[in-house]
């Protein structure tokens, strides 16, 4: 498995895409969804992510947008059936090391409590529950986490 920084604009990234909104359909109603449209995740100040497999398909996704205050982690995204081979946490890494790299020292990301696998990884990646940030409502049907890395706040897209 390896993860490389690539654009959304690929027809397996499109069908990953597709998969994750399928899912989500299946658990929370559009309102309390807050997904990125495809020009969203094109746009130069995100970090996209894919993971591939042995034979180079794509097999997972993940997004950072960076901003001046943080960065926020969205479309996380890893074929069900490939789930448990480290695809996440190596998507996960590598987005965190470009964010670094480009003086970002605060995460943020907004995920749902029917979710309790993904929010028990994040939580063994060092998020931490925190409130709403950002345009995000408080609602019942949103969790929040963050995570903080040594040195100063913010993100410079």
């Amino acid at each position: 498995m390896h993860v490389t920084l690539e654009s959304p604009r690929q027809p397996e990234v499109i069908a990953l895409i597709a998969e994750l909104d399928a899912y989500q359909d299946t658990l929370y109603p559009a309102e309390a969804r807050y997904a990125l449209d495809l020009d969203s995740l094109a746009q130069p100040n995100v970090l996209f992510g894919v993971a591939r497999g042995p034979e180079g398909h794509a097999v997972g996704c993940a997004a950072i947008v960076l901003n001046p205050a943080y960065g926020e982690v969205k479309r996380m995204y890893v074929r069900p059936e490939l789930r448990g081979q480290g695809a996440a946490r190596q998507l996960l890494d590598a987005l965190e090391s470009a964010a670094l790299a480009q003086g970002c020292r605060t995460l943020m990301l907004e995920t749902g409590p029917y979710q309790a696998e993904a929010l028990a990884f994040y939580a063994r990646q060092g998020y931490a529950r925190c409130g709403p940030f950002g345009d995000y409502p408080d609602h019942p049907l949103s969790v929040f986490m963050c995570k903080q890395f040594p040195a100063e706040p913010g993100c410079q897209p």
